[in-house]
């Protein structure tokens, strides 16, 4: 071989692999984005906290996230608003963080945990294509940006899952990926990994701060029968049975679903069983994004909930929500906004006078759906 071939091939070898670095270092720090918390700008009245403060033990990890809390000049109940326990299912913690930058307390106490899964919002889901994050239009040329993240707890922080998770104290058996998911962690061990002593952590709070109320938000993929739907404790089934049935009025279909009994770990489940007082609910609201009939899965996919493979679908009979070509993040965060709302509203006459909770300031069903969930946020800083 020629010296000149010698010298072309050294060079394009060179510029291949410094291309290869490139790629690898951008990759990395687009990567390493995901590790940055999630911005939020909370109302007046509301001081913040650590979830670390009820469970020091998480204190410095990757499960520890903040908690708001606003109190109103009247005393009353405690209503506990969780969003975030799965990242890649957005309604629930954007509702959270509408609480969060809107609400004002008059009566009673408001905790606001935006995002309960702190480890799972820094990955996605690459396998299943996903977008990192998402943008929500606020009118006048601004927006403000949110992470799209995984269901699961990141492996970085939690590895490997076993074969089989035996969930604590019940003995029961679940899939090993079900170790890496907060919403099978309840009522959470400090033997286990993060995923369960962040389930602790949550749990101490509602315990120690006596929460009367407290909401799990959630999506489900539009062909899960459990969907648009509240599934209530027991010991909750009054106050969701009404307020559905008020829900129902308005002409925004609610299903009522019972804890099942038998399944261990599910927050609905676990913070009824393990408290005295407090009112269970996990809420689902209809999630294209997150569904296993989906076509791309895209950032507009997130937003709009426009699928054609969900409209075939839907003519075909084989959906459990009413699905015209679309299913909107505006109209998600807009049915788990007024659920929770009318529940909050109902505590008075359906529990006691003495443990209502009054919360201004909160846009209505039909103001989010016309105008967007972006406008009702805060600007960003």
């Amino acid at each position: 071989m020629s010296e000149y071939k010698v010298k072309g091939s050294a060079l394009t070898a060179l510029v291949l692999l410094a291309a290869a670095a490139g790629v690898a270092w951008f990759t990395a720090q687009d990567f390493m984005s995901m590790w940055e918390d999630e911005k939020f700008y909370p109302a007046e009245g509301f001081k913040e906290y650590r979830l670390s403060d009820w469970e020091p033990a998480i204190r410095d990890t990757p499960g520890d996230t903040p908690v708001y809390i606003q109190e109103g000049q009247e005393p009353g109940g405690t209503v506990l608003i969780l969003g975030g326990t799965h990242p890649n299912e957005p309604s629930g913690f954007i509702t959270a963080a509408l609480y969060l930058e809107r609400a004002k307390v008059t009566k009673g106490r408001l905790i606001v945990i935006p995002i309960a899964s702190h480890s799972a919002f820094t990955h996605n889901s690459p396998q299943d294509a996903a977008p990192q994050r998402f943008r929500l239009d606020q009118g006048n040329g601004k927006s403000r940006v949110f992470k799209f993240g995984s269901r699961a707890t990141n492996p970085i922080h939690q590895w490997p899952d076993p074969d089989i998770y035996i969930h604590s104290p019940s003995g029961q058996k679940l899939d090993g990926s079900s170790r890496a998911n907060l919403n099978r962690g309840y009522p959470g061990t400090l033997k286990e990994g993060i995923t369960q002593a962040v389930s602790l952590a949550v749990l101490e709070l509602i315990r120690k701060e006596k929460v009367t109320l407290a909401f799990d938000l959630h999506e489900a993929s539009p062909e899960y029968p459990v969907v648009n739907a509240m599934v209530a404790h027991e010991r909750a089934m009054e106050l969701a049975a009404t307020a559905a049935m008020e829900l129902e009025f308005r002409n925004i279909p609610m299903r009522l679903e019972p804890s099942p009994a038998n399944l261990r770990g599910l927050s609905h489940r676990e913070w009824g069983d393990g408290t005295k007082e407090t009112l269970a609910i996990l809420m689902e609201s209809g999630n294209p994004s997150q569904g296993r009939l989906r076509e791309r899965t895209d950032e507009a996919l997130v937003l709009t909930g426009r699928d054609k493979a969900y409209a075939r679908a839907s003519k075909l009979g084989r959906l459990f929500i009413p699905y015209e070509e679309d299913q909107p993040l505006s109209l998600r965060v807009a049915r788990h906004t007024t659920a929770i709302m009318t529940c909050v509203d109902l505590l008075e006459m359906v529990v006691s006078p003495e443990k209502g909770v009054k919360i201004g300031n909160i846009p209505d069903y039909d103001e989010i759906n016309t105008q967007g969930v972006g406008p009702f946020l805060a600007p960003e800083a």
